[in-house]
């Protein structure tokens, strides 16, 4: 289908050229080689399915994806007009409207962002490190003596949502009743998202009450005067997409650790930095790889793609920071592109204003528990023949597991005398 100007539009032409399905098992097996494809094919930006039913437009090159990431004139994060023909779908509730700094556009987006800013300014990097200790220890102690672990399940996830839930002020029961919902609504049970709603709203009004030095008192009284829903729609930013992503980043990064030989022996033996680590992943296994959602509100065009107005439009940061045409050249030599050691150049924190604001809090995290974890366990190894498998879906880069074996000890950490 084409505009009055005679430039395909990139939405629409799904009805003659096939969409790229992002939710498929093929997909989540290799999505660079889908990436590359869709590139050669389509060019900066491709039609592809979220769901079944479910169109949007891919951004998958570094150029196109800049310009859309700072125009936000042009390409709003407000998806209400597209809520109104929107279809029931697995994706929905990540893509509907919420009264947060990630999904609206404009004077409330400026206001929301402000209190998420304002709420990760404080903590210091001791504070962070401290906290992510107290998880490790606890943690590994508890699967040290067995010599085997799912370091996602086991240490990943429940840390960094430990770690959030601490940084935030949340008690150990409310945490418990948190990080309970958070796993039923990955699992899919019905209700979950309310319960997990209603558990942070109780936490919200008691923390009214008695504020203290964390975040959610930060969010409570900062001078935009937040309502306690409105509290509860940034909080659930900051435990949801939040501790998702960072859970993915350690075990993408641990997975790398184990597998490339570039790194092997390097982050406990001395001849590569975790962050090294880090960096390489946040390039080629960049855990929320397709996200940075908009919707345009009138048809845009984009080099010679019309972008239909309130659709998806989606940054692929996978695919971007994969763009051949960042890789450096001297001459008509192309310079390895795996040499990224140090080069922060990446989308995997998105860009324009609605970039990360927590992506220095992120990077203590991951580093800490990826170096407390091969401190205390150096001689971790995948299983024999182990080969990782991938989560189905569109928007994250996640393992469905991360199995690992190491010589058991009785106790990791003794208790003090």
């Amino acid at each position: 289908m084409t505009s009055p100007s005679g430039h395909s539009i990139a939405g629409p032409i799904g009805a003659t050229l096939s969409r790229v399905s992002l939710f498929s098992e093929r997909f989540a097996a290799a999505p660079h080689d889908s990436y590359r494809h869709m590139r050669e094919t389509y060019g900066a930006i491709a039609p592809v399915w979220l769901a079944p039913g479910v169109a949007a437009s891919l951004v998958v090159e570094w150029q196109a994806a800049v310009r859309i990431l700072n125009d936000p004139e042009h390409f709003p994060a407000d998806p209400t007009r597209w809520e109104k023909t929107a279809r029931a779908s697995p994706v929905f509730e990540v893509l509907r409207g919420r009264r947060n700094a990630l999904r609206c556009a404009g004077v409330e987006h400026s206001r929301y962002r402000a209190t998420i800013k304002a709420a990760l300014a404080e903590p210091d990097r001791f504070k962070v490190e401290q906290a992510v200790e107290r998880a490790a220890e606890s943690l590994i102690s508890a699967f040290h003596p067995t010599g085997s672990a799912d370091l996602r399940a086991q240490y990943a996830l429940p840390l960094t949502v430990r770690v959030m839930c601490e940084l935030l002020g949340l008690t150990p029961h409310q945490a418990h009743q948190v990080w309970a919902e958070m796993a039923a609504m990955m699992d899919g049970a019905p209700e979950a998202g309310e319960r997990f709603g209603a558990a942070l709203y109780e936490a919200v009004t008691s923390k009214r009450a008695l504020p203290g030095r964390d975040m959610m008192s930060r969010l409570i009284q900062h001078e935009q005067g937040l309502e306690d829903i409105e509290v509860v729609e940034q909080t659930a930013l900051l435990l949801g997409p939040g501790t998702e992503t960072t859970c993915n980043l350690i075990t993408n990064t641990v997975l790398l650790a184990l597998t490339d030989e570039r790194f092997a022996g390097g982050l406990h033996g001395g001849s590569l930095a975790t962050r090294d680590a880090i960096d390489e992943v946040l390039f080629t296994d960049t855990p929320l790889p397709n996200f940075c959602i908009t919707y345009p509100r009138q048809p845009q065009l984009i080099g010679d793609v019309w972008l239909p107005a309130d659709e998806p439009v989606v940054i692929s940061m996978a695919a971007c920071n994969s763009d051949p045409a960042l890789e450096p050249t001297v001459g008509t030599e192309t310079i390895d592109s795996l040499d990224r050691w140090g080069n922060r150049s990446h989308l995997s924190w998105g860009a324009g204003p609605h970039a990360c604001p927590a992506q220095d809090i992120a990077g203590i995290i991951v580093q800490r528990a990826i170096d407390q974890l091969f401190d205390v366990l150096p001689d971790l190894r995948l299983p024999p023949d182990e080969t990782p498998r991938w989560r189905t879906g569109p928007f994250h880069r996640a393992m469905v597991a991360l199995p690992v074996e190491f010589p058991p000890v009785p106790a990791a950490f003794p208790a003090s005398p």
